[in-house]
């Protein structure tokens, strides 16, 4: 199992939020063809985004609980 450090964790669920943020905002001006697929892909990376920053930080405060 690949073991990452909290950090990275954190910047990968950001920038995963980012992208279920953006997506649909692209959608609803009509930038993107709104699909189904591409809705799936959009509520997907933002619930993992978040599943991640969640962990992420809660691994980044056991670390630092001095």
């Amino acid at each position: 199992m690949i073991r990452l450090h909290p950090r990275n964790l954190l910047i990968i669920g950001f920038f995963l939020v980012l992208f279920g943020f953006v997506a649909p905002f692209l959608m609803v001006m009509r930038v993107v063809e709104s699909t189904f697929w591409l809705n799936f892909l959009a509520y997907g990376a933002s619930t993992l985004g978040m599943i991640l920053g969640f962990i992420g930080a809660a691994m980044y405060y056991r670390m630092n609980k001095k």
